[in-house]
């Protein structure tokens, strides 16, 4: 059967720092044409399904530069087919997934078990990352640069544990290896001395709002600085994931030249929302690594995506089973879900710190195909993959742990209520979502680099 086309007319299109009224073209999986209000389309419609999106926004699909979707090996918490159909309900159209399953994906053998796991059951676009170990470079070299997102180092443990800690394999890396290093920062000497020192007052039942102080400030500031300087050294294509604090933005550029940059950053969603105050409400739910911080941290990051700081606004999407977060400190594990309302929360904590939606697109949508060279997609381009995100801009949302996509059926925006809401996704012109239902008969594709 025939792939459909559609004409998608009347919508606001927002794209690359400016927003306009026009139509869209889909065809064979891609933008065919982009047709402003201003111009006469000459073409026919007779071969399209026409759909009317007044008062709709289009932007290009969403690029989650990291998620953790659990398979193989962890999937009671998630797996590729759950977490993608989440996803999609978001806008999210594209993810790219880390390493740290069971068994960690540190080969190439690995990696390649997870593509194929993936073109069965992700209904989105995929890449994934292959995980550094202190002896693996040879596998971390040998990744095809058009096929493969990134390499992962854990420079401070985490969930799965993948911890790299060996100052020679650390240099090792960042000298040889050319694909983008992403790179999670927290010094590990600096994390066990506060844990230890907070075991001894609490025991195992450590208060979780002390989760900001034992991956502190200085944990997350020193391993920063540390892979910027071997990035610097080395001339390293360095991503710092997830930062948590308003202090590492010091060690960044503030110019909107993702492509250029040597080193670029994200923020996810989480440390923008939620600040310490939020763990005597939340508690376990919001604990993540790195910690949410302070109030001044999350309001520094704020700015530093106006000031031109923060390259890419992602998810660390990161499911566990209610029964696993309520365990005490010690045994609870770190991460939440997240992906399914990151697109309206950003689009919330812009309408209310004024981000204006051609931003919150340049950060999800624009600059990660920029940052990891992903072809033909991130940008409403003639000839481009037609992955597209269509909201609702007027139509608000409250999220509750009984509408989610997640395999771990719940949510740390439980009782949330958010601005705007994912009307349709389309990927690779089908469309996969429509206001609450999830087709899944088509399947998203593997990610292509032009490097």
């Amino acid at each position: 059967m025939p792939q459909k086309a559609y004409f998608l007319k009347n919508a606001n299109i927002v794209n690359e720092g400016r927003t306009f009224r026009g139509s869209l073209v889909l065809k064979s999986g891609l933008i065919e044409r982009i047709i402003h209000e201003s111009e006469q389309a000459d073409f026919s419609k007779d071969s399209f399904i026409e759909m009317d999106l007044e008062g709709l926004t289009v932007i290009p699909g969403v690029i989650d530069d990291q998620v953790h979707f659990r398979e193989p090996g962890l999937t009671h918490k998630g797996d590729i087919e759950s977490e993608s159909r989440a996803a999609v309900a978001g806008g999210v159209t594209s993810f790219m997934e880390m390493p740290n399953t069971s068994p960690q994906c540190t080969s190439l053998k690995l990696l390649e078990d997870k593509f194929s796991l993936a073109s069965g059951k992700s209904l989105a676009n995929h890449s994934f990352y292959i995980g550094a170990t202190n002896d693996n470079i040879s596998e971390l070299k040998a990744a095809e640069a058009d096929h493969v997102c990134g390499v992962k180092i854990f420079m401070g443990s985490s969930t799965g544990n993948m911890l790299v800690d060996n100052p020679d394999s650390l240099r090792s890396i960042f000298r040889e290896v050319k694909l983008p290093v992403a790179v999670h920062c927290e010094d590990e000497a600096t994390v066990r001395k506060n844990l230890d020192s907070a075991v001894q007052i609490y025991g195992e039942d450590i208060p979780h709002h002390m989760h900001a102080a034992i991956r502190s400030h200085n944990a997350c500031e020193l391993s920063s600085r540390l892979a910027v300087g071997l990035a610097e050294r080395f001339g390293t294509r360095l991503h710092l994931l997830h930062l948590s604090t308003a202090r590492e933005l010091s060690l960044l550029e503030n110019e909107n030249r993702a492509g250029e940059k040597q080193i670029t950053a994200e923020v996810c969603v989480h440390h923008l929302w939620f600040d310490i105050d939020d763990y005597s409400r939340l508690g376990s739910r919001i604990k993540w690594n790195p910690s949410i911080k302070y109030k001044s941290d999350r309001l520094g990051l704020i700015e530093g995506i106006k000031n031109g700081y923060v390259d890419i606004i992602a998810t660390d999407h990161a499911p566990h089973t209610l029964e696993e977060k309520g365990r005490p400190y010690t045994s609870c594990p770190s991460g939440a879900p997240m992906v399914q309302h990151s697109l309206p929360a950003m689009l919330s904590l812009g309408n209310k710190h004024g981000i204006d939606i051609e931003k919150v697109v340049e950060l999800m949508c624009h600059n990660p195909a920029v940052c990891f060279n992903v072809k033909n997609r991130g940008f409403i381009r003639e000839g481009y993959a037609a992955d597209l995100a269509v909201v609702d801009t007027r139509l608000p949302q409250k999220v509750n742990d009984g509408s989610v996509h997640y395999k771990c059926a719940w949510t740390p925006l439980n009782g949330a209520r958010l601005d705007a809401s994912v009307m349709y996704t389309f990927i690779n012109g089908n469309i996969v979502y429509e206001k609450g239902r999830i087709y899944d008969d088509k399947k998203g594709s593997p990610l292509e680099f032009s490097r």
